[in-house]
């Protein structure tokens, strides 16, 4: 007969250690967060947890009442081996799934649509709706290797690997990529959204306490993926007007050069701020036009939606099929936009 082994003291006071850090999962930031948004979120989880424990907890108890019911032991147990139908039972094992199913897809198409990452917010939390008066804080996110970088259009300013928002207020972020498919997250503040080299995806949130947490990249992106985190600020706002202060005097221009510069491939980058920010750059980024002569992609996608070569002649220009070259690529915009300048109010116009 195999005999296990006697566990000693040191090996129950590992056991016990082990269990006690499982402790601090009750205190898990989805659960508990900072947030209005990541607070609904994850009370969505809880309650779809307990709709499906309806189901578990039962099938798990009957199991166990089964085996020790009928177990070769008992030698009272009622044995009917011509059993084959019980409408009851089957009334029971079909309708109860059915209606937890039917709640957990209502709770979660109405979660999902209110909590639509481009939906504005109407609500700061539980008790408090967005006043109408209130413009959200427009922060731009692009994802670098291995780095964020953040724009605050509204203050001229920007900083990488550090975002700052003023407490009770909505934000609206912004974000785009530079090379591989990306996810932004803050646990406190909401769930992920990705983002993407050339186009641009949309998340509403709001921080409800002062705080520093703990942002991160949630999609693996290649060898710097780990030390791709950044530091959230929730912030009063004289605190926050005092940081965008900071990243003014502090910091340095941020134009094209020094954005080539810092969009190379780097691990584990410090905070920087830089004071100001040359005009339209996120808007290049955006469209992968920063580099000089280099067609945006709203101007080539414009040209493409009026006929591509064929439109481009008959505007008169009679260039060759690579208009997207360093040397034609300025005059190509140029020529175009001045020409559609009095297009009719229908519309296609290559800015668009």
């Amino acid at each position: 007969m195999l005999k296990l082994p006697q566990l000693r003291g040191p090996t129950w006071l590992l056991a016990l250690t082990a269990l006690g850090s499982l402790a601090g999962c009750s205190k898990a930031v989805v659960l508990n967060p900072a947030g209005d948004v990541a607070a609904q979120q994850g009370q969505m989880v809880i309650t779809a947890t307990l709709l499906m424990l309806i189901i578990i907890v039962p099938v798990i108890a009957l199991t166990l009442l089964f085996a020790w019911k009928y177990r070769q032991g008992n030698t009272e147990a009622e044995y009917d081996p011509e059993w084959h139908h019980s409408t009851t039972l089957e009334l029971v094992i079909w309708t109860v799934p059915l209606l937890i199913i039917i709640a957990l897809g209502a709770i979660t198409w109405i979660g999902t649509h209110k909590l639509d990452p481009y939906r504005p917010l109407d609500r700061i939390d539980a008790q408090r709706a967005v006043p109408a008066d209130v413009k959200p804080l427009e922060v731009q996110v692009v994802a670098m290797d291995w780095k964020w970088l953040f724009f605050y259009p509204e203050q001229g300013i920007a900083t990488v690997n550090e975002v700052a928002a003023p407490v009770d207020r909505p934000i609206l972020f912004k974000l785009t990529a530079t090379s591989t498919m990306n996810a932004f997250y803050v646990p406190d503040l909401a769930g992920m959204i990705y983002a993407m080299p050339g186009m641009q995806t949309e998340l509403n949130a709001v921080i409800n306490r002062p705080g520093v947490f703990h942002g991160m990249s949630s999609h693996y992106s290649g060898a710097g993926f780990s030390g791709m985190t950044f530091k959230f600020h929730g912030l009063s706002n004289e605190d926050f007007a005092q940081w965008v202060q900071k990243a003014k005097t502090e910091g340095k221009p941020l134009d094209k050069g020094t954005y080539l510069n810092l969009v190379k491939p780097s691990e584990r980058d410090p905070v920087q701020r830089f004071a100001s920010v040359e005009e339209g750059l996120y808007d290049k980024v955006l469209n992968r036009c920063v580099e000089d002569g280099k067609m945006c992609m709203h101007h080539m996608m414009a040209i493409d939606a009026q006929g591509g070569d064929a439109y481009v002649r008959a505007m008169g220009l009679n260039l060759p099929q690579d208009v997207c070259t360093v040397q034609n690529a300025a005059q190509v915009v140029a020529a175009l936009e001045s020409r559609n300048a009095p297009a009719s109010a229908s519309g296609a116009s290559i800015r668009q």
